[in-house]
């Protein structure tokens, strides 16, 4: 199955010879699901007749247009985000039933084998039209969570499943953005350390240790030297300090704010943006964010009319 593209989010179109094998195996597929369902009726409308059906036809051919039905409307579901598990146990539930009606007309062993693995045939290639659908559909909207390869499970266990939780806690959908998180949140956790000492989790600012919890805390991953450019190949951009100098330690959040608050004095309004603000006072830009929507609460404060007494 195509993969989305990285940029776009999107998924490729099929090749051409994907699109001559969907061709051919969507009708094969269709024909032996209907196949099955078709040797049943006999079976069907014997115990439809014993029951006291008035018209002994109409139950297989119910069950055949509930079975494709339920199965239409999973897909639909599927596509709207919406999906309700019990949809999917419907087509199973009649295709029990009716393999049960098969496997009890049969008078050998082999007979009622026969009898009863036809009908499935339908409900099974539902079930695998359903799943890539499901998987196309998730990874073109990027809901779909990546998995973790197997080789790192093995390899790092104690760190795979830390990485598994954080993706599954804060919805990191894309295995590599996990990655790069992590990295990131790595790096971090090695400043903190570097500057409080073994005791940093104790010393270290509460809002810091909850970025680093929240992975937003840190500078980018050392291996993020690229960004793709449309117009040609991709283009080489400095790389960032991982870490600090010991002689120039982190600054806190007050002392940042302080040193945002004396640099931006003069600037307007319409000039307190989150680029300018991290290269005049030298920090990340999760807290250039930060700061810019400080700065700007307070000017908005200042331009407020004053209460007028009544």
């Amino acid at each position: 199955m195509n993969e989305p593209d990285p940029r776009t989010g999107t998924l490729p179109p099929l090749t051409r010879s994907e699109r001559v094998l969907l061709g051919a195996v969507a009708p094969a597929g269709a024909g032996v699901g209907g196949l099955g369902l078709a040797s049943s009726f006999n079976s069907v409308s014997e115990a439809a007749e014993r029951w006291g059906f008035a018209q002994p036809w109409m139950l297989p051919i119910g069950i055949g247009f509930a079975i494709r039905v339920f199965t239409a409307a999973n897909l639909l579901l599927i596509r709207f985000g919406m999906q309700l598990a019990w949809v999917r146990v419907v087509p199973w539930a009649l295709t029990l039933v009716t393999c049960w009606l098969n496997i009890a007309a049969g008078e050998s062993t082999s007979a009622r084998m026969a009898h009863g693995t036809m009908p499935l045939l339908w409900v099974v290639l539902s079930e695998i039209v359903a799943h890539g659908y499901a998987v196309r559909i998730d990874a073109a909207t990027g809901r779909r969570m990546e998995r973790i390869r197997r080789s790192r499970w093995l390899f790092a266990p104690r760190a795979t499943l830390a990485l598994w939780h954080r993706m599954v806690l804060w919805e990191l959908t894309n295995y590599r953005e996990a990655l790069r998180a992590e990295k990131r949140r790595l790096l971090a956790r090695a400043e903190l350390r570097e500057q409080y000492g073994r005791r940093w989790r104790s010393k270290a600012p509460r809002r810091d240790l909850v970025l680093l919890r929240m992975g937003e805390l840190g500078s980018e991953a050392p291996d993020e030297e690229h960004e793709p450019d449309e117009a040609g190949p991709p283009k080489a951009r400095p790389r960032r300090r991982a870490g600090r100098d010991k002689n120039s330690p982190r600054m806190s959040w007050d002392e940042a704010l302080t040193k945002a608050r004396s640099l931006t004095a003069e600037w307007s309004y319409e000039q307190l943006d989150a680029e300018r603000v991290r290269k005049a006072v030298g920090c990340s830009q999760d807290r250039s964010r930060q700061l810019r929507d400080v700065l700007r609460a307070e000017r908005e404060e200042q331009m407020l009319p004053d209460p007028v007494d009544v």
